[in-house]
């Protein structure tokens, strides 16, 4: 089927949406920041703290029996697990907010928070965590960093290029 729509309308109709993925974009990446500084409030990031909670999962949550495994291992090594996870929502965070390298990142996010909505399941709001986990998805498929971010100015000399 062909279009009588010129590039220059394409490029105005996409672009509200380019701005709707970055709203979400910087929403997500400021979430992630927040949780980082509350985690590290609650002592969270401390091999205790990581510890704790992983166990609160893992007894009081409804994940399959293989992902409470992979939860009791991070929980054994949580002196490496628990500096990870903070370094990993921080990095996230500010990656998201600033629009680099965002496709990657907000794939990671995905990741990361489907791994979090799984541990958590039966001990919180099933739609919680669904929703960010969902949106981090759509900010990789859609190339969120393409408005109001650093990837703009990468794609203005690699358009191609999956990274943004």
């Amino acid at each position: 089927m062909k279009t009588n729509a010129s590039p220059t309308q394409n490029v105005a109709k996409q672009l509200p949406a380019a701005n709707g993925l970055a709203i979400v974009r910087i929403t997500i990446g400021a979430m992630f920041v927040w949780v980082f500084f509350e985690n590290l409030g609650k002592g969270l990031y401390t091999p205790a703290g990581y510890a704790g909670l992983i166990d609160y999962y893992i007894k009081s949550g409804h994940s399959p029996a293989a992902w409470k495994a992979v939860m009791g291992v991070a929980a054994s090594h949580a002196a490496m697990a628990a500096p990870m996870q903070a370094i990993t929502e921080m990095a996230l965070g500010i990656l998201l907010v600033v629009g680099l390298l965002t496709r990657p990142a907000a794939f990671v996010a995905f990741l990361y928070l489907g791994s979090l909505w799984i541990s958590e399941w039966g001990t919180a709001w099933i739609w919680e965590l669904l929703v960010p986990v969902l949106a981090s998805l759509a900010l990789a498929v859609g190339r969120a960093g393409r408005a109001w971010g650093v990837d703009v100015l990468l794609a203005r000399r690699r358009p191609s290029s999956p990274w943004w």
